[in-house]
C-alpha cells in the first residue's frame, strides 16, 4: 500500500458524502461507533491499492458522529472509498471490519472493473484489489437546454413499466445502444405512438449483478437482472451507461435520457428500493452500510442483534425510521427529483417505511409524512407498493398524497375474467376506482394505480397460457415465485397451435386490456404485454438476463392486431372524460353536485336493464356512465361467462343512438373502432359472446351500415 500525506484540512461535517468545493473535495461520513476512519484515494479505477490514505483524526476530523475532511487539489472524477475501524461484536449489532473497502452511502457514482468480486466482499480478508469504489460527481455540470418536466394531468396518466436493459437488449430492438439509457431514448417514438404518458423504470440505482447465489439447470451462474438489490441510493447503475466510467462524473447518460423523455412530453418514474440492500443477511457481503454503522442502517432482531430482521424477504431490512437513515432516504429522493429531474417514485415494499426500529407498524410514521410534505418533493408523484413480507396496507397506507399499487384490482380482475364466482360486487368497485378502499379517506380515483401484470409475476400472455408457474430455470427447484397467479391456460399448458385455444387466449388478452383501460384510476401496463411477450411461464424472472426477459421486437409485426387494439384503447380512454374522473362516481339517484363539467353517474344493469346481478353466481357486469358535459354516455358490458348472453340496452337520448366502439370477440380491426368510425347499433339489445367485453357510445342517430 502506498501511504502519503496529501494536503488536507479539517473540512465540514455537512453535507454528507463527497462535495466539490472551490479548492478540493469535502468528504463526510456518518458513523457513531467507529473508532477510526481512513479515506482511500485511488488514481485509477483498476488500481489494486489506493495511492493516498488519509487517516481522520478523532479530535480534528470528527464532530459528533460525523467524520469529515477537506482534501485539496482533487475534484470531480476522483475515485475514493473508506476503511472503518470499530468493534466486531455481532451480538451487540456491530460488524466493523477494516479489511473491507467500503462505498460511501452518499456516493453519486460507483465504479468497478472486471476484477470486482462479490465473493471477496463476503470473506474476512482484505478486498482492496477487487472492491467497488465511489466516484466524486459534480452534479452541477449539465445543460438541460431549457427543457422543463411535463405536467401530466393525473387523470390522464397511463404508466408503462419497463426494464432499462430488457426493453432494448434483444437483437431485434433496432437501436444503436441496446440495453442502456441511450437505447431507451431511441424508443421514444414507439412510446409516443402507443399513447402512454409515463415511463416507470425498474431499479436504476447501482446494484450488484453478482449477488445471485443460484445456478440454472445447466449449472451456469445466474445474475441479479431486475436490480432490486441496491448498493447505494444515489448512483445510477453503471451497466446502463454507454459512456466511459470517467464521464459518469457528470451523470450525462441518465440525464440525457430524462431530458429526451421530457422534451417528448413523457414523465419518468423510478422504482426505488429503500427497504433492503444487497448486503443480505448474517453471511452476506460487507460493501457499505454493514461496515460503517450496522446497528443504525439495519433493523436487528431485538432478542439477538447478531441477526437481521427480514421484513423484506431478502435477508435484511433497512432501518428506515432511524433519524440518520430517514435523512439518507430523503436526501436521495431530493437528489433524484432536483438534480436528475425525476417526476415520480414507486416505492418497493413501502410498508417497511412505516415500521419503527423494532419493526412495529406506526400509525403516523415520520418518514412517509416527511416524504409527502417535503417542499422539493411536492411536484413528484408518490406511489406505494403498500405491503411487505408481513404487512398488507392497500387502502390504508399512511399519508394523504400517496397513490398505491392496487393489488386488489389485480387479483379481482384476474379471478373475475377467469370465471371465478363471487366477484361481481368487487369488480364493480374496481371499475369505479376502488371507492371501497379510498373514498372514506377522502382520496381520489387516480390514487388507485390499477394493474393486471407487472414485472413481478406472469406476463399478460403467460397469464392466459399457463395454469402454473414454470421456474426451474431460476435454480430454486421451482420454490420461488408466487403460486397465487389466478391464471388459466384455456386448453393446454404453454404455446398452442390449436386455433380455438389461440382465439380464446387472444380474446382474454383484449378483455384484460379493456378492463384495465376502462376502469377509473391510473392504469399501468407492463412493457411488452401489448406485443404478447412471454417468459415461458416463469413468474419470477429476476435472474433471467436473456431472451426470457428481453422484449422481442419481432412480436410487433406478429401481433400487430393486439398492438393496434391497445394503442386505440388508450386513445379511446383519453377521448372520454367519463373514464378519467378525479372524483368518485355516484349512482344516478345520488344528490346533484355543483360542477361546471357535470358529475359522471353510474347506472347498473344485468342482462335486463336496472337489474344487476350481485349474487355469488354472477359472471357479468353491465353499467352506463352518464353526466359529464364534456363527454357522451358510455355503456359497458363484461360477460365472463363462457357462453353468449343477450343484454338489454338503455333507451338512448332523443335524437341519439348507440354505436359500437368495442367488442373483444371480433377480429382486428373490427374489435375497436377509431373515433368517428363506430358502427351504429339500432337494436335495443346486444348479444355478447362468451368471455367478451363490449362498449357502446351514444351519438347522433343514423341508419346502420
Amino acid at each position: 500500500m502506498v501511504t502519503s500525506n496529501p494536503r488536507v484540512s479539517r473540512g465540514e461535517p455537512h453535507p454528507l458524502g463527497a462535495t466539490v468545493v472551490s479548492d478540493g473535495v469535502n468528504f463526510s461520513l456518518f458513523s457513531q461507533n467507529a473508532t477510526a476512519v481512513e479515506l482511500l484515494l485511488f488514481d485509477r479505477v483498476d488500481a489494486d491499492e489506493p495511492s493516498q490514505v488519509v487517516r481522520l483524526d478523532t479530535r480534528h476530523n470528527r464532530f459528533s458522529n460525523y467524520w469529515h475532511v477537506l482534501v485539496h487539489g482533487v475534484g470531480e472524477g476522483q475515485i475514493y472509498a473508506y476503511r472503518v475501524y470499530g468493534p466486531w461484536a455481532p451480538e451487540q449489532g456491530h460488524r466493523f471490519n477494516p479489511r473491507k473497502v467500503l462505498l460511501d452511502p452518499y456516493a453519486k457514482g460507483i465504479v468497478y472493473t472486471e476484477a470486482w468480486s462479490h465473493d471477496e466482499a463476503c470473506h474476512d480478508r482484505d478486498n482492496a484489489a477487487t472492491a467497488m469504489r465511489s466516484l466524486v460527481v459534480d452534479p452541477t455540470r449539465f445543460d438541460w437546454e431549457g427543457v422543463e418536466p411535463p405536467r401530466v394531468d393525473p387523470c390522464r396518466r397511463v404508466i408503462y413499466e419497463l426494464h432499462v436493459r430488457g426493453f432494448t437488449r434483444h437483437p431485434s430492438s433496432g437501436v444503436q445502444h441496446p440495453g442502456t439509457f441511450a437505447g431507451l431514448v431511441e424508443k421514444i417514438p414507439y412510446l409516443l405512438d402507443l399513447g402512454v404518458t409515463t415511463v416507470e423504470l425498474l431499479p436504476v440505482f447501482q446494484f450488484d449483478e453478482q449477488s445471485n447465489p443460484f445456478r440454472d439447470t445447466e449449472g451456469q451462474p445466474l445474475v441479479d437482472y431486475w436490480g432490486y438489490n441496491p448498493l447505494g441510493f444515489f448512483a445510477p447503475h453503471r451497466g446502463y451507461y454507454i459512456e466511459d466510467w470517467r464521464e459518469m462524473r457528470y451523470l450525462t447518460g441518465f440525464r440525457d435520457m430524462v431530458k429526451a423523455f421530457h422534451r417528448a412530453g413523457l414523465e419518468v418514474f423510478l422504482d426505488v428500493v429503500y427497504n433492503h440492500t444487497t448486503e443480505g443477511g448474517e453471511t452476506g457481503t460487507t460493501l457499505s452500510f454493514r461496515g460503517i454503522e450496522n446497528s443504525a442502517y439495519y433493523m436487528l432482531d431485538p432478542q439477538d442483534p447478531s441477526r437481521y430482521a427480514n421484513y423484506s424477504g431478502c435477508g435484511n431490512t433497512v432501518n428506515s425510521n432511524h433519524p440518520v437513515v430517514r435523512r439518507l432516504i430523503l436526501d436521495s429522493l431530493r437528489y433524484w427529483a432536483e438534480v436528475m429531474r425525476v417526476d415520480g417514485f414507486r416505492f418497493d415494499l413501502a410498508a417497511i417505511l412505516v415500521r419503527d426500529e423494532r419493526g412495529q407498524p406506526m400509525p403516523a410514521p415520520p418518514l412517509t409524512w416527511e416524504i409527502e410534505s417535503d417542499p422539493i418533493l411536492q411536484r413528484t408523484k408518490l406511489v406505494a407498493e403498500a405491503w411487505d413480507a408481513g404487512l398488507y396496507q392497500v387502502g390504508s397506507f399512511p399519508g394523504e398524497r400517496w397513490a398505491e399499487w392496487n393489488g386488489r384490482f389485480r387479483d379481482d380482475v384476474r379471478r373475475f375474467l377467469r370465471g371465478d364466482q363471487g366477484l361481481a360486487g368487487a369488480m364493480a368497485a374496481r371499475m369505479l376506482g376502488s371507492p371501497d378502499l379510498y373514498e372514506a379517506r377522502h382520496g381520489e380515483p387516480p390514487q388507485s394505480v390499477n394493474f393486471v401484470t407487472c414485472h413481478d409475476g406472469f406476463t399478460l400472455n403467460d397469464l392466459v397460457s399457463y395454469a402454473a408457474k414454470h421456474n426451474l430455470a431460476n435454480g430454486e427447484q421451482g420454490r420461488d415465485g408466487t403460486d397465487a397467479n389466478y391464471s388459466a391456460n384455456y386448453g393446454c399448458e404453454g404455446p398452442s397451435d390449436d386455433p380455438e385455444v389461440e382465439a380464446l387466449r387472444l380474446r382474454q388478452l383484449k378483455n384484460f386490456f379493456a378492463v384495465l383501460l376502462l376502469a377509473q384510476g391510473t392504469p399501468m401496463i407492463l412493457g411488452g404485454d401489448e406485443l404478447r411477450r412471454s417468459q415461458g411461464g416463469n413468474n419470477n424472472a429476476w435472474c433471467q438476463d436473456n431472451e426470457t426477459s428481453w422484449v422481442d421486437w419481432t412480436l410487433l409485426e406478429r401481433h400487430a392486431g393486439l398492438h393496434r387494439f391497445v394503442r386505440e384503447l388508450i386513445r379511446f380512454r383519453h377521448a372520454h372524460p367519463n373514464l378519467t374522473r378525479r372524483e368518485f362516481i355516484y349512482g344516478v339517484d345520488a344528490p346533484a353536485q355543483q360542477d361546471p363539467n357535470g358529475y359522471t353517474r353510474v347506472r347498473w344493469h344485468g342482462v335486463r336493464l336496472d337489474q344487476p346481478d350481485w349474487s355469488d353466481a354472477s359472471h357479468t357486469l353491465a353499467y352506463t356512465l352518464t353526466g359529464a358535459k364534456d363527454d357522451v354516455d358510455l355503456h359497458v358490458v363484461i360477460n365472463a361467462y363462457p357462453r353468449e348472453l343477450t343484454f338489454e340496452l338503455p333507451e338512448p337520448a332523443p335524437g341519439c343512438g348507440w354505436r359500437r366502439a368495442l367488442d373483444t370477440s371480433l377480429p382486428s380491426p373490427h374489435d375497436l373502432a377509431s373515433a368517428g368510425d363506430e358502427r351504429p347499433w339500432p337494436s335495443g339489445s346486444y348479444p355478447i359472446a362468451g368471455r367478451s367485453a363490449v362498449v357502446l357510445v351514444q351519438g347522433p342517430a343514423r341508419s346502420s351500415v
